[in-house]
């Protein structure tokens, strides 16, 4: 039996290697830099410098290279205008913000997401599992002399907190997530500020969880 009309008779090998030859960066208008730029136009979260190789068709160090260039170039280092956003190593891979130093201009704008913004309580309550995590619901409660029940519910539907495990006792226990340092434009919990000695023990609230536990 013939192959259909306008088959190549390539499998699934070759059919991988022809669309990798789809198309050269280089060929592209601003070359690989450029395409580099399209791609982090669209990421709607961190992109890691592997995939945007794997995309592109380039080795990672050279991706790498030019992430750090183009950064660079967008903060105004080569001698052009600073630009009103920037590129950013955050939450495990890249990604495109706006500035810092536009913040008042971006959140007159963007008011229809006030209602959006976390409350103090929300923002307290997750402070408290960032910096003690993992930590249960009732070693927070602890710690901020509040119910924190509907909060903590509130901060893991925003993908900011999750389960991470439970205690001996049953108590479940809460970390922040990935989405959380992106938020927060940081690579790793270990760039958090030092506040952590100011807040107490964990052993100081083991009787805490047994209670917690038992609900």
């Amino acid at each position: 039996m013939s192959a259909p009309e306008g088959a190549t008779g390539h499998g699934p090998a070759e059919a991988a290697a022809v669309d990798e030859l789809a198309f050269d960066v280089a060929d592209l208008p601003g070359g690989a830099a450029a395409a580099l730029e399209a791609v982090l136009m669209v990421a709607d979260e961190p992109v890691p410098a592997v995939q945007l190789a794997t995309v592109l068709g380039l080795p990672t160090a050279e991706v790498e290279a030019l992430l750090h260039r183009l950064a660079a170039e967008y903060r105004g280092e080569d001698g052009g205008r600073p630009r009103g956003f920037e590129l950013r190593e955050a939450g495990g891979g890249w990604r495109v913000y706006s500035a810092p130093a536009y913040a008042d201009v971006v959140g007159r704008f963007v008011l229809d997401g006030q209602a959006a913004r976390l409350t103090q309580a929300a923002l307290e309550t997750l402070a408290v599992i960032a910096y003690r995590q993992p930590v249960t619901r009732g070693q927070v409660s602890a710690v901020r002399g509040v119910n924190v029940e509907s909060v903590v519910r509130t901060l893991v539907s925003r993908g900011l907190v999750t389960e991470v495990g439970t205690e001996p006792s049953g108590a479940v226990l809460y970390g922040t997530t990935p989405y959380f340092l992106e938020r927060m434009g940081m690579t790793s919990l270990d760039e958090l500020p030092p506040l952590a000695p100011y807040l107490p023990d964990l052993d100081a609230l083991e009787d805490v969880d047994e209670a917690e536990g038992a609900r």
